[in-house]
């Protein structure tokens, strides 16, 4: 039987909701900077109330991407909480902070809101990846979480969808009683998605990666201790070098340029320490959309 969720510890979520979220400046965004429980509280309390909400879970390749795309900053910006995902993200918010910042990273996001999606009666709408993988993911989700109400599993076509597809599937998702919506779609893609969707989508959007054939057992999930030591983007790479070597060598040194120029400014008190970005964000190449 499914728990139903009472009146009295529903008022407690929302209250909980209310509460602004802690963040701290990255390289110029706003990462949100609370325990992994409190922001998996929080998508939980906004799904309750089936608010419109963004959440991007944010690495090393997203931030980079955004300091280079003006438009692409504004969409991280205006998300409602951007989860410290990357390891190199969790030991620049700590030290800045000088206190432990947990990971709030896309698998363990995933597999936590499902658990207490399934005995808090919030239902679950997954969008993106393949067929195939959508129902491997079903047969997983349904050994692992039986009480779980999966709304709907879609895989939209690669190609950008016409008006009248777009609006189809904002029908589906909202008709679904959705109270969240996982979506696997990639960045910068899934990022625009939710931000365009924002207000249109009547459920909280979690923005996840690749997670979704991860779990599906399409791909492999780097050991637990390859993530704690900050080597899962190396653990990726010889996975699909292909794929993400040219990712890498464009964003990394960048990103560990940034941050030891923002830690080397707050060190010698050029920049505070605990500061949330202005919503306008200085990025590397103006020309850029």
């Amino acid at each position: 039987m499914l728990y139903s969720t009472t009146k009295s510890s529903l008022t407690g979520l929302w209250q909980k909701s209310a509460k602004k979220l802690e963040t701290q400046n990255v390289i110029g965004f706003p990462v949100t900077a609370e325990s992994f429980d409190a922001q998996i509280d929080t998508m939980l309390s906004w799904a309750h109330q089936r608010l419109s909400k963004v959440v991007c879970v944010a690495n090393v390749h997203m931030l980079v991407e955004a300091k280079c795309s003006a438009g692409f900053a504004r969409v991280l910006h205006r998300a409602d909480m951007l989860t410290p995902d990357g390891m190199p993200l969790v030991w620049v918010t700590s030290r800045l902070r000088k206190r432990k910042q947990d990971r709030v990273a896309g698998m363990d996001i995933m597999l936590s809101l499902c658990k207490k999606a399934s005995k808090e009666n919030i239902s679950v709408f997954f969008l993106g990846s393949t067929p195939d993988v959508l129902w491997n993911m079903e047969q997983h989700l349904r050994k692992e979480f039986p009480e779980l109400k999966i709304a709907g599993l879609e895989s939209p076509p690669f190609r950008p969808l016409t008006i009248e597809e777009d609006a189809a599937l904002v029908q589906r998702i909202n008709d679904s009683g959705a109270n969240m919506v996982l979506v696997s779609l990639g960045c910068p893609k899934q990022e625009w998605w939710m931000h365009t969707h924002k207000n249109r989508v009547k459920a909280v959007m979690v923005g996840l990666g690749g997670v979704f054939p991860i779990y599906a057992g399409e791909k492999k999930w780097a050991p637990v201790w390859v993530q704690k030591s900050g080597f899962e983007w190396l653990y990726r790479l010889l996975q699909e070098p292909g794929r993400l070597w040219q990712r890498y060598a464009r964003t990394i040194p960048v990103f560990l340029w940034l941050a030891f120029k923002q830690l080397v400014k707050v060190k010698l008190g050029l920049e505070p320490r605990f500061t949330r970005p202005n919503a306008t964000v200085a990025v590397l190449y103006r020309g850029r959309q």
